[in-house]
Order: C-alpha cells, then structure tokens, then sequence
C-alpha cells in the first residue's frame, strides 16, 4: 500500500492528487461509501438531545414543543441544502471553513475553524464525561477510567482509518434510529390497542387538552428554541466527510435529501407519539421522556434500555468529534492558519498531530469536570451551542455570496440549489438571530454569550500573529 502524497495550492485550494483508494485534492481517501455516509448523517441529527434535553424542553413549551421542532427542522432542512450547493460547488473536507475563508474572507475562515474545532473539543469532553456517568448505571467503577478508557478507544479507532471511524458510527446511529422507532411503535401500539399501564389514559386529546396546545403561552415555546437547536448541532458534520466520501457528488445530496423525513420521524413523531400516550405535565427536567413514558407503561426495563441507548448516543458524538477536529485544524494548517506540524497525514489518511491534540485536551477536560465539577464548567459547556450556530451562520453567508456570484458568471453554479434561496436563507439566518435572542433573554443560557466575545479577542490576537504567514504549502503527510 503506498503513501498518499498531496500538492496543496495557495489559500487551501487543492492541486491533484491520487491515493489507493481514489483521486482526492487533500491527501484523504475516499473509503466512506453510501451506507455510511447515510447514517452519519442520521445519528448526527439524533443525539443526547431528543433522549434527555427534550424533558426540560416540554416542562417549559408543553406540545406546542412540536411546533418548535417544526419550525426549527425547516431552517436546519434550508441550512443543510446551502452546504450542499456548495458541497457540490466543491467537495472539500474543510467544508464550512474553507466556504467562509472564499467568499467572506480568510478571517472569516480562520474563525469559524477554530471555533468549530472548539465546539467539538467541548462537546467531546461533556459526552465523554457522561458517558462515564452513564456506566454507572451498570458498574461501580470509578468515572475517571470509563471517560480514561473511551476516550483512547476512540482515538485508536480515528487513527486506523476513517473506514473504521465510519463503520462504528454506522452501527452507533443504528442504536439510536432502532431506539426511536421502537418506542414509537410502542406507543403506537398503546394508543390503538389500549395494552400496558397507559392503555387507558393514552389518547392524542393529551395535545391540546391539558391546558391547551399552548399551556405556558407563545414565550413558553420560543423559549425552547435555543434548546430544540441545540439538539439538531452536528447535523452539519456530513459536510465535513465531503473529502473521504467515495462519491461526493452522488452520496451527499441523497443524505441531505433526508432531513426532513428525519426530522418528521425521529423527533416530531417520537414526541406526537410520547406526548399522546404520557401528559405533558408529567414530564421534568433532568429526566429523559423516554424513561417517563416507559414508566407511565409499566414497563420496567425501559431505564436501562434509554441509558444504554443515551450511552451509544454520548459515544457517537465524541467518536464525531475526534473526526472533525482532526480534519478542521488540518484544514486550517494548510492555508497557513495553524501549526505546519497539524498537516501531517498517517499511511491511512488520517490527521494524526490534530487529532492526538483534540483527544489529549479531551483528557484534560474530563479531568477538570472530575476536580472542580462546579459553575465554571457550566459555562464552558453552555458555549457549545452558540459556536456550533457559527457554522451554521457561515454556511447561510457564504451561500448566498456564491450564489450572488454564480448568477452572475463568476463561478460554476451548483447541482444541487437551496431552494427558495436567497428568501429561505435569509430567513433561516434570522431565525437563528431569534435564537441569539432567546439566549440572552433565558439566564441560564445567557452566559454562552459572554464567553463570545472572550473568545472573538483570543482569535482576533492570534490572527494578529499569523498573519502574513504563508499557506503549509506540500502537506506533510508521511508517518
């Protein structure tokens, strides 16, 4: 098997290249096939969410949560087609970065890499951290060694080769999509033949009669966007698999296609489902509805199946996340934006320096949670969902930019249109600034926007001091 060698051009724009496994501009091998990338982007649109986020969001909105995850499944529906209009312009695995760094600018490319690198970073370190909680269900065995052993479990499998990366999130997306459908099943069942402890009370009357679709007013149920938002964040990492997809063009167009059906299954038709078998007001935070209903039905193995199933969930995320930082700090070290030494590839293809770097302060933020688990970590965590929306605001932005560009002769335009565009992507970026309102408005979310411009001042020094420095140039992509 020989190494990959890759030519990089100036500003990341890639020369030719050729591995053994398909031609790619970046030095990646294109060895994640239909059926994978299928699933990547199902399990990144179901996550710890729906199965415990969702029980604090419907205390707060009552059914009208449907509406919520309604509204925001259309924009999420709109944000994905604008990245596959420009997926289909280029198929890159920088994806978003290298969008914004085109048609925004090369600040605009260097933050949104870095901030979404950090967004994984974060992200990685609360799910590895809960999914050691999530094992004491189980055994009684010290935290600190089920976050100690994930972490470089997963980190080997990054190492070996995204095939592997992708066969396991293949079969973590399918725990989850069997979980969701089993239950709705279930309920289905209950609501039309009356069995378990619930078969008496269950009736879809459960959303609109217990104090109205509406319960806690329309405040109620804006107030849950930031959190029914926060559950959609990783949808996008498809596009980051552009690079490695063995047929980009092909692939990532039918799994974007799929949003919808998606959104409707898995999390409208899981809450219509739940919330018509279980009254709104017998769920509460901190308390996934899926126990709540399971024990509304009497069905007593139903805690241990949500938490091995939030335990897959927890998991696929940091697998996700040592993905994507790899390739996104590469990505940034290519156009100059990051340590030379992060361009380096293994004889599989894969990012070693990026992401040996993610899961080591992965490690150290496990350790942290486990010292000082008090506010300050709190904070951190809550700056996850407003650095994941950067992506999402860099997408809408650089697509309309393109699109401007491409009516006009100045690019190729894209087989793959965002519908409606540029109405449906000026909406979609308002309704995120809905959002960011929301977040202020809420005290418990409100932090994450004071740690935004903390976090505007570190990037804005550090692109102070790499500017003018030139792109990495020839990837260094040998062992």
């Amino acid at each position: 098997m020989t190494s990959a060698r890759v030519d990089e051009g100036q500003g990341g724009r890639p020369g030719a290249a050729v591995t053994d496994a398909g031609p790619t501009g970046e030095g990646y091998r294109r060895t994640l096939g239909a059926r994978q990338i299928q699933m990547i982007a199902i399990g990144g649109a179901i996550g710890t969410g729906l199965f415990l986020g969702a029980g604090k969001a419907i205390s707060k909105a009552g059914p009208s949560l449907v509406l919520a995850y309604v509204l925001a499944g259309a924009v999420i529906f709109i944000i994905m087609r604008a990245l596959g209009e420009l997926l289909m312009y280029r198929p890159v695995s920088g994806s978003f970065s290298e969008y914004a760094r085109e048609f925004v600018g090369p600040f605009a490319g260097f933050v949104t890499g870095w901030t979404y690198w950090l967004f994984w970073v974060v992200t990685g370190i609360t799910e590895v951290t809960a999914a050691a909680q999530y094992m004491t269900y189980w055994f009684g065995i010290p935290q600190w060694v089920s976050a100690l052993m994930f972490t470089v479990v997963l980190y080997g499998v990054n190492l070996i080769s995204v095939k592997v990366f992708g066969e396991l999130e293949f079969w973590f997306s399918m725990v989850k999509v069997t979980a969701i459908v089993g239950m709705i099943l279930i309920c289905a069942g209950v609501l039309t033949l009356g069995f378990s402890d619930a078969g008496d009370t269950a009736s879809v009357t459960h959303l609109w009669v217990d104090g109205g679709f509406f319960p806690n007013g329309v405040k109620g149920t804006l107030m849950t966007l930031q959190i029914v938002m926060f559950a959609f964040l990783a949808v996008e990492l498809v596009g980051v698999t552009a690079g490695e997809s063995k047929d980009p063009k092909t692939v990532l167009p039918r799994a974007i296609n799929t949003v919808p059906w998606r959104i409707a299954v898995f999390y409208i038709g899981a809450l219509v489902m739940i919330l018509s078998v279980v009254p709104w007001t017998a769920f509460r935070p901190g308390v996934s509805p899926f126990v709540a209903a399971f024990e509304r039905m009497g069905l007593g193995l139903g805690a241990g199946i949500v938490n091995f199933v939030v335990l897959t969930a927890a998991l696929s995320s940091c697998n996700s996340g040592m993905y994507s930082t790899g390739r996104m700090l590469r990505d940034l070290a290519l156009n100059g934006q990051g340590p030379a030494r992060l361009t380096r590839l293994t004889r599989n293809g894969t990012p070693l320096v990026g992401t040996t770097f993610s899961a080591a302060l992965m490690l150290v933020g496990v350790w942290i949670n486990y010292r000082w688990p008090g506010d300050a970590f709190t904070y951190v965590v809550s700056f996850a969902t407003i650095s994941g929306m950067w992506a999402w605001i860099m997408i809408l932005v650089s697509q309309l930019r393109y699109r401007r560009l491409a009516d006009r002769g100045g690019l190729p335009g894209s087989s793959f249109r965002t519908p409606g565009a540029p109405y449906t992507s000026v909406l979609a970026l308002a309704f995120i600034g809905v959002v960011v309102v929301m977040m202020g408005i809420d005290e418990d979310t409100r932090i994450s926007l004071y740690c935004a411009p903390l976090w505007a001042v570190v990037l804005g020094l550090s692109y102070r001091m790499l500017r003018g420095r030139a792109p990495a140039g020839a990837a260094r992509d040998r062992p």
